[in-house]
């Protein structure tokens, strides 16, 4: 039985070491035979959440419906002034169209999630703050978080790091998500 594990993240800047973080991340997934899908950087460009007005954008309408089709999520952000990045979070708001769902929110899903920024403190914040919305939506974070210095870690475009261990972290994620899905599909 194969499951879906989606990521969701990044910033506006292709290749950014979020979403570099999130590819790897996914990889992990899918080494534990998860089929994967990825919505980042121009995929979040979504208008500002609003519950009051329930048309959506085709951008809006397939966030949502991947979100509601997958069996396991991973989140990746960068450290915007200590914190979620504004296109992340928006991106989670919409996650308030699962409120009638079956399957709530994020309900009996494990959670990956991944912060990047330029200092410990952004990161380590960012990734606390990730964590927190997961829990809100019903979310299971996996036991493994990742907070990412990139004063210290870098990533490359074909998924090489600065840091040994931080890629094999990232795998760690991904096949905690993969896992957790196959064992509670």
């Amino acid at each position: 039985m194969t499951v879906s594990v989606v990521g969701i993240g990044g910033s506006l800047r292709v290749g950014s070491q979020s979403e570099r973080a999130l590819h790897i991340a996914l990889a992990g997934a899918a080494e534990a035979g998860a089929r994967t899908t990825v919505l980042s950087g121009a995929d979040l460009v979504l208008p500002f959440y609003d519950p009051a007005i329930p048309e959506r954008t085709d951008a809006a309408k397939n966030l949502v419906e991947t979100l509601r089709e997958a069996d396991g999520i991973i989140l990746a952000s960068p450290g915007y002034h200590g914190t979620i990045s504004g296109l992340v979070k928006n991106a989670l708001d919409y996650v308030e169209d699962l409120r009638g769902d079956e399957r709530v929110y994020f309900d009996g899903r494990a959670v990956g999630c991944i912060a990047t920024a330029a200092g410990w403190q952004a990161s380590v914040n960012t990734l606390a703050a990730l964590r927190a919305v997961v829990h809100a939506l019903r979310g299971w974070p996996t036991p493994l978080g990742v907070a990412v210095n990139t004063l210290e870690v870098k990533f490359d475009e074909v998924g090489g790091c600065t840091a040994p261990h931080v890629p094999e972290n990232l795998r760690v994620i991904g096949v905690q998500v993969a896992e957790f899905a196959l064992k509670h599909r």
